[in-house]
């Protein structure tokens, strides 16, 4: 078993060796599907997030055994440092783990410390203009001033960006950062990246035009390919898959 600790957390390596076999038995499940989400407690108290990835194929093993692809948890170990130094928040890595069968890699973990913003995206779907109107325009320019970083979440939905409000202030964490892009980004990849987040169609609207704002776009040219994109993603997405919500296309 391979085992990478960040030096705070030193202190607790008995604990995170034992997490591999802790998971399947204790802790409190928050996503149980393909991969495996679980909040458990150390001795010392800290809520630790604990992320069991899905065993992958014989040729994805063979794959990230030889490194020839850096594994999802590595990447979701490494990647905080990058966007906390930006100034973006997203939860403290602690460790990674990789167990390995007949020589290739089997289950890998990654361990955070467990975000305490109570707040999801997902809510989105059922909320009054009121509420979300003021949420589209925080969240806009929160992604605008990541992308100007030369910063993009790859997966970015509504269960991984949290949020709350705070003094009066929105604030957002991001979590499963496995898939990151650090370049230069520019107006149609950024448009297109809002195209998976839940809500109705002025929530999104109203993103793409305050996003436009702080970058200095075209808001009508911003609008539209947001809106191209969303209906594309949507339009694939409902015929696979079924939602809890209407969803105005």
């Amino acid at each position: 078993m391979k085992v990478i600790i960040n030096p705070a957390y030193e202190h607790l390596r008995p604990f995170i060796e034992s997490l591999p076999q802790r998971i399947t038995a204790e802790g409190e499940t928050i996503h149980e599907g393909r991969n495996l989400i679980k909040m458990l407690t150390a001795p010392d108290g800290l809520r630790l997030n604990v992320k069991r990835y899905h065993r992958p194929s014989l040729l994805n093993a063979l794959i990230y055994s030889l490194r020839l692809r850096t594994p999802k948890g590595v990447r979701a170990y490494r990647y905080p440092g990058r966007l906390t130094a930006k100034g973006f928040d997203t939860p403290e890595a602690v460790a990674y783990i990789e167990q390995h069968e007949h020589g290739l890699m089997a289950f890998s973990f990654f361990v955070s410390v467990q975000c305490d913003y109570p707040h999801r995206l997902y809510e989105i779907a059922h909320a009054a203009p009121e509420v979300y109107m003021p949420l589209a325009k925080a969240i806009a320019r929160f992604t605008a001033s990541m992308h100007d970083s030369g910063i993009m979440h790859l997966d970015y939905s509504p269960g991984n960006v949290l949020w709350d409000l705070r003094d009066g202030k929105y604030v957002f964490s991001l979590v499963d950062i496995n898939r990151m892009a650090f370049r230069k980004i520019g107006m149609k990849e950024g448009c297109r990246n809002f195209a998976r987040l839940w809500g109705p169609k002025q929530f999104v609207r109203t993103i793409a035009r305050e996003y436009a704002a702080c970058r200095g776009l075209d808001p009508d040219d911003c609008e539209d390919i947001t809106m191209t994109f969303r209906f594309k993603f949507w339009n694939r997405y409902l015929r696979k898959h079924s939602v809890p919500f209407s969803v105005e296309m």
